[in-house]
């Protein structure tokens, strides 16, 4: 058998077409190369990355000081799984926990996976720690949200893309309105076998849904008050891209690392994953202190890849960058930039809404329905012009740039969405 060679964008294409599962719907660019803030496509044309891999590349494309840190340990040891321990995952896991100010970390691979992981935990721990009858737990969970595809998560989910067809669906959970914590009271008031409540700091996936300040410090509140636990779902907004290390520090100007700050609600369950490795490894991890972790005994659960070597060497690489680039100070300060001047052209606009966000995670609204085409031609017209981003929830246009992009680049890029943009205008 001999391995088809790719001579150019149309055959990369009808070679997905033909020979994989239609389960994405790409916009039409072959990557073949990235580098910081760009990409190139197999022509050999440049692009700005204005989606970093849904914030996996947080740390830009091809970092050399996490390449290295993968090349390295890849060298020497790879794989052992978890039947043996490695010289690597213990270091990870000290690094991390301090980083991050937790006990102990369970480290697995994908972003799902880290969500089924806090699910797991979370029942076991109502079971076994709040004294709730087994198979009787409830976890909170908020209208639109985004956690993956796995057959548990898409049973709470409202996407009806991800939901139809795949049922029976898992039980166990409770849908209430995001950014509403009445709601919210309501449900604990009224619900003794809530173990706890999975929340989004901000709804990537719904198009950069941004809740009021002060949503997110009410639901840890309340969760204390109520004993449940406080599940965030960090992995596309955590590690700085929000302008502090998570989002859930709201808008301090720390870089996560401020747990005497009224501004931090410190999670019972942090869920990380994407830029935990920079975008060159599937890496993640589940977050917690010892009363919590410690309901996970040996066999309970585990993955074969989970806290491999490579991974654990290039998660403390990862981390290692946000902290020397300053890259959350870097999204904060850029982020206001970036809204400040999309506001500017707003002001005049008939096809652009509104543009919301925080840090580096922005969104913008396109004044069309939900059902058009419009967004979607916005960002062919985008990659025309050299910028990659891709809709969300139809009318809705996500710009999320590496982390490592410097001001000129910023404007450079205001200038290409704002120039497509006028081509739009009614």
């Amino acid at each position: 058998m001999q391995i088809t060679e790719v001579k150019n964008s149309a055959e990369a294409i009808a070679l997905e077409d033909k020979h994989g599962a239609h389960n994405y719907h790409p916009l039409p660019v072959v990557l073949s190369k990235g580098e910081g803030v760009f990409v190139w496509d197999v022509e050999g044309k440049k692009y700005y990355d204005f989606l970093s891999a849904y914030s996996a590349v947080n740390q830009g494309h091809c970092h050399p000081k996490i390449v290295g840190a993968m090349t390295k340990q890849a060298e020497t040891m790879m794989l052992t799984s978890r039947a043996f321990y490695n010289d690597v995952l213990g270091k990870y896991e000290a690094y991390a926990t301090e980083y991050f100010g937790f006990d102990k970390l369970l480290p697995m691979n994908t972003g799902a996976e880290a969500v089924e992981t806090a699910i797991k935990i979370c029942r076991k721990w109502a079971y076994e720690k709040k004294g709730i009858h087994e198979a009787e737990a409830q976890i909170v969970v908020f209208d639109n949200n985004f956690h993956g595809r796995t057959t548990t998560i898409i049973s709470f989910s409202n996407d009806e893309t991800a939901r139809k067809n795949f049922g029976p669906y898992t039980p166990g959970f409770i849908k209430i309105p995001y950014d509403n914590p009445e709601a919210l009271e309501k449900v604990l008031q009224e619900n003794n076998n809530i173990a706890g409540v999975l929340v989004e700091p901000i709804q990537g996936e719904a198009g950069v849904y941004t809740p009021s300040d002060d949503f997110i410090p009410q639901v840890k509140q309340l969760c204390n008050e109520h004993e449940v636990l406080f599940m965030a779902d960090e992995i596309q907004t955590g590690i700085a891209r929000t302008g502090a290390l998570l989002a859930v520090c709201g808008k301090c100007n720390c870089q996560g690392h401020c747990e005497q700050q009224a501004t931090y609600a410190k999670p019972d369950v942090l869920i990380l994953g994407k830029a935990l490795s920079g975008g060159a490894y599937p890496v993640s991890a589940v977050l917690a202190n010892n009363e919590i972790m410690d309901v996970i005994q040996p066999g309970q659960h585990g993955s074969t890849f989970g806290g491999n070597p490579v991974a654990g060497a290039v998660a403390i690489a990862a981390l290692e960058v946000v902290r020397e680039e300053n890259l959350a100070q870097n999204a904060r300060i850029l982020g206001e930039l970036f809204r400040s001047e999309m506001n500017k052209y707003i002001e005049n606009s008939t096809i652009v809404s509104k543009v919301r966000g925080r840090g580096l995670l922005n969104a913008i609204v396109i004044n069309d329905t939900e059902d058009s085409s419009t967004a979607w031609d916005i960002c062919v017209a985008l990659k025309e012009n050299g910028l990659l981003a891709k809709p969300t929830h139809g009318n809705i246009i996500r710009f999320a740039p590496p982390l490592v992009i410097n001001e000129e680049q910023l404007l450079d890029c205001v200038s290409i969405i704002t120039k497509t943009l006028k081509d739009f205008e009614r």
